[in-house]
């Protein structure tokens, strides 16, 4: 009888695409959301947890720059009926889904705000993955732009909340309306061209008026050689888009003048910029000014179903890149009104809005601002020198947790001492507790203070550390009030 082949180990690797969060991670972007949560919870808006799988019919063909729904996502079929289901790719159209289904129990409008993972079957990249948080905010069934005006300073409210000072971001708002009114006035009807120059619009940050005119006409050689095909519109009929995009003035009056000019007769485009205008009012009225929200017309949008004001939240100071060049950080926030998603489900016009905040995107610029490190202080490591006291150890831990200090009993292998205060340090620990035999029989602890410890090791002289010793003997009434005193002052 052959013998069988040993099976190989699985090779312990994180898939392509994801990672995997430890514990300062998931602790820094918990305080994040929870100050994101805040902000939301003050305007008005509930939480909603909907589910992270959707059926692909739900989903809708909405992914940008795919043709097919099952396209990009996480999709399989289920055996019994047939259907295809799928991982969520955003968190509005789970909303859509949710606002048809309970449409008669939920109130009108309905204002929710939504955390978690979202997934995307793409190919990963340097910062891009396929598993990522999203934290969104949606207003269902009110028409009127003071809705968006709303979302927009509780946008701005909300990165100010998390740490980004007034000066360091800027809020763009634009109107889908007005790029239809452009799209009118060049006489472009053909759905896939308008979608192209949309497309175009959108990379005017990165290509500049002269790229733009090149991608509207024959196309453009990009950066690294290769030649980007254009979308064929003659010199007279990308003039409203250069119009358009270098439209934006001194002030928002001197903008909506300049887009009024733009849309020239649509109607549609003349709608859109007095949206606008409804919205730099109420900012205004609010006290929003152009130091935190704009009238910017470059703001596009990138997903096809965004139906009028559209909105980016842009952090403006600068970052050193890879390379140590110098650039601004960029967008970490976008959203307008989609006012035909709940319709694929009640074949009834139903008004939304909101706005996706980039959770990691907003973590990684807090780090560049030096306000999070994503390292978090660990729990007092409470030692074990004698296994036959355990109980006696357990009691102190479990003294400093109702007194809400964060604690924990080293649970490994006692023998070695020297290893539990490497396990200690390897946790980050502030303080370690230390008790023999010798005592437990006087009532006295060992409380051992290992950040000044550290402090002393690198810095202090002889005569510092003799008079600032890290280690000292406490009565074991004293232990919470002691280990108290010295996380007060930790920092």
């Amino acid at each position: 009888m052959a013998k069988q082949k040993k099976q190989p180990r699985p090779k312990a690797e994180t898939p392509k695409g994801f990672r995997d969060y430890f514990g300062a991670d998931v602790t820094e972007r918990k305080a994040m959301l929870d100050k994101i949560a805040e902000v939301y919870h003050r305007y008005g808006f509930d939480p909603l947890e909907s589910s992270a799988v959707e059926t692909v019919e739900a989903l809708g063909k909405f992914l940008p720059d795919v043709d097919r729904p099952n396209d990009g996502v996480f999709a399989w079929q289920e055996e019994d009926d047939g259907k295809w289901l799928a991982l969520r790719y955003d968190m509005t159209a789970p909303l859509a889904r949710v606002a048809a289904q309970y449409r008669n129990e939920l109130p009108s409008p309905y204002r929710r705000y939504t955390m978690g993972p979202v997934w995307r079957n793409e190919k990963p990249g340097p910062g891009r993955f396929r598993q990522f948080y999203q934290c969104d905010a949606d207003t269902v069934g009110a028409p009127s732009v003071a809705a968006d005006t709303e979302i927009c300073a509780m946008l701005a409210d909300t990165l100010e909340a998390v740490g980004i000072a007034r000066g360091d971001y800027v809020v763009r708002v634009n109107n889908r309306k007005v790029l239809e009114g452009v799209l009118e006035a060049m006489g472009v009807t053909d759905p896939d061209q308008q979608t192209d120059v949309l497309r175009t619009i959108d990379k005017f940050d990165k290509v500049g008026e002269a790229g733009v005119r090149e991608l509207l006409g024959k196309g453009r050689l990009d950066a690294s050689g290769a030649y980007i095909d254009g979308v064929g519109l003659s010199d007279e009929q990308a003039e409203p888009v250069i119009a358009f995009l270098t439209s934006k003035g001194v002030n928002a009056g001197e903008t909506l003048a300049n887009l009024r000019a733009a849309v020239g007769q649509s109607g549609i485009g003349a709608e859109g910029v007095e949206d606008l205008e409804t919205i730099a009012t109420l900012l205004a009225a609010q006290g929003y000014g152009p130091d935190r929200i704009v009238i910017d017309p470059s703001v596009v949008r990138g997903l096809g179903y965004y139906t009028g004001p559209v909105y980016e939240a842009e952090l403006t100071f600068e970052i050193t890149d890879e390379k140590g060049r110098p650039r601004q950080f960029g967008s970490v926030a976008g959203g307008g009104r989609y006012d035909d998603l709940v319709k694929r489900f009640t074949g009834q016009a139903v008004p939304a809005t909101g706005v996706s905040i980039g959770v990691d995107r907003l973590l990684a610029a807090l780090r560049a601002k030096g306000q999070d490190q994503g390292t978090a202080q660990g729990p007092v490591v409470v030692t074990v020198m004698d296994r036959d006291r355990m109980a006696d150890y357990q009691r102190m831990a479990t003294d400093l947790r109702n007194a809400g200090i964060r604690a924990e009993v080293y649970l490994g292998n006692p023998k070695n001492f020297g290893n539990q205060l490497k396990y200690a340090d390897k946790r980050q620990s502030p303080v370690a507790i230390i008790q023999g035999e010798d005592e437990a029989a006087r009532g006295m602890v060992q409380i051992k203070d290992l950040v000044l410890g550290a402090q002393i090791a690198e810095e202090a002289s002889l005569e510092e550390w003799k008079s600032q010793p890290a280690q000292r003997e406490v009565p074991r009434e004293d232990l919470v009030q002691e280990v108290r005193a010295i996380l007060d002052r930790t920092p």
